[in-house]
């Protein structure tokens, strides 16, 4: 079973110079839902026909082939721009719409086994919707079979009553699929070719077609405005909490966690409320993140405490402690059992285990042993307006508050810098550096001033 995937269209409703199948539902562009759909039904190979902003569809999209419909005439016209790649094909085509994420492979394997078992030309998935509005009505015949579909804008006042609706989701045999596309006309009122008259054709050829009905129509519905996409979105996000939940992880309040399709959670972690998990955030067993937590493209330990902190593109190993207000940046390791406190910043940085780094610190470029101390306002000044240089400090090094380490410095093992000091020079190893002013008190320059 190989695969089409119809994603040429420019998507107007969704105003957006983005093409329509790139915008993403939790966390994934929507035409990347369906080809992992696809795959996990079984597709061995799919086939992309893009039209607009295909240059850009093909930048983010990796994995699949692509065919160019260089002139949008519609569902059928797509379909026939990929003959070529099928040259030959006997096999099972599955057509699928770019713009519906929602389906789950689970759906598309029964339905393409069902395609099978009727030994069918074509098959088609209907779901019955609360509004059918914009969508191709099922038209059967009296004792239930598939008549026809006709498109909304084609269809009288009797059938636009109907509310089983084409979902735009189909299985052909390859060879009868392109014949009769070959016979596919245009004259209809969006005067285009609709892939749907392939399925009147085969039947009028005396071809059986099958028309396989789902009862869970969310996983039909289409992406046309920001509005669907919000729903969509919505429902994809429920079904992954669900999917955790099942899994034994607890959320707190599902209906205030937002977290990706992508995302990876450990059993026994608690999820609170106000936490947004985003990317291939991976998180290991027994942590705690949240509330107010956002992690993006994150590797987290087991055990690990993360609450009113916003973590993205790094490494947290296990038993850490972070927050509240902690900002942990990209190309950052940090290793097992650091506690990092309030009002803290690390970016580009290695820190060893057991450091501490407890409250207002800005480490930025610096590799720390373990077993440090950092004290309260301490930084590493890392930029001198052109460059940023590195610091480096050893194991068990002890910074006093508010002090400066003026990179490219080192501390190495057991060092100690007073509290208040610029360092600037390298600190050897169990020394004590102290550099500031010694303190002058002004006998009565109070009593000057007045």
């Amino acid at each position: 079973m190989e695969t089409i995937i119809l994603a040429a269209g420019k998507g107007t409703r969704m105003k957006s110079k983005l093409p329509k199948v790139l915008h993403k539902v939790a966390g994934k562009p929507m035409l990347q839902h369906v080809i992992d759909a696809a795959k996990s039904a079984g597709s061995t190979r799919e086939v992309v026909v893009i039209g607009s902003g295909a240059e850009l569809v093909e930048q983010k999209i990796s994995g699949v082939e692509f065919v160019l419909q260089a002139e949008q005439l519609g569902t059928g016209h797509a379909v026939l721009c990929a003959k070529e790649k099928f040259a030959g094909a006997d096999d099972t085509i599955m057509v699928l719409c770019g713009d519906t994420p929602l389906f789950t492979g689970e759906l598309l394997k029964k339905f393409v086994d069902a395609h099978i078992k009727a030994k069918a030309a074509a098959t088609v998935l209907t779901a019955e919707v609360p509004d059918a509005t914009g969508y191709g009505r099922i038209i059967r015949e009296d004792d239930g079979t598939f008549r026809k579909i006709v498109e909304h804008k084609d269809a009288n006042s009797y059938e636009r009553q109907i509310r089983e609706v084409n979902a735009g989701i189909y299985c052909f045999d390859a060879e009868k699929l392109f014949d009769a596309l070959t016979n596919v006309k245009n004259e209809n009122a969006q005067g285009e070719y609709y892939l749907p008259d392939v399925l009147t054709i085969l039947k009028s050829n005396g071809e059986k077609i099958n028309a396989v009905f789902t009862e869970d129509y969310n996983q039909t519905l289409g992406i046309n405005s920001r509005a669907q996409l919000a729903e969509a979105d919505k429902i994809m996000r429920q079904r992954k909490n669900l999917e955790l939940m099942d899994s034994g992880v607890t959320i707190i309040d599902p209906a205030t966690t937002f977290i990706d399709a992508a995302v990876e959670i450990g059993v026994d972690t608690i999820i609170y409320p106000n936490t947004y998990l985003e990317g291939n955030t991976k998180i290991g067993e027994s942590c705690a993140i949240g509330p107010n937590a956002r992690l993006a493209d994150m590797i987290v330990g087991d055990n690990v405490q993360a609450q009113f902190c916003y973590c993205h593109e790094a490494e947290i190993g296990d038993g850490v402690i972070l927050g509240p207000y902690v900002h942990i940046r990209p190309n950052t390791k940090i290793s097992n059992k650091v506690k990092i406190g309030n009002f803290v910043e690390v970016k580009n940085s290695n820190i060893g285990e057991g450091s501490k780094l407890p409250h207002l610190q800005y480490i930025g470029d610096c590799d720390m042993g373990g077993g440090c101390n950092i004290g309260c306002g301490a930084i590493t000044v890392n930029y001198d307006g052109k460059k940023k240089f590195r610091t480096t400090i050893g194991d068990n090094v002890f910074v006093g508050c508010n002090s400066n380490l003026v990179a490219p410095v080192t501390l190495e093992n057991g060092a100690y810098v007073a509290a208040g000091s610029t360092i600037t020079k390298n600190v050897p190893a169990d020394n004590l550096a102290i550099a500031r002013a010694r303190q002058t008190n002004l006998e009565g320059w109070n009593d000057k001033r007045k």
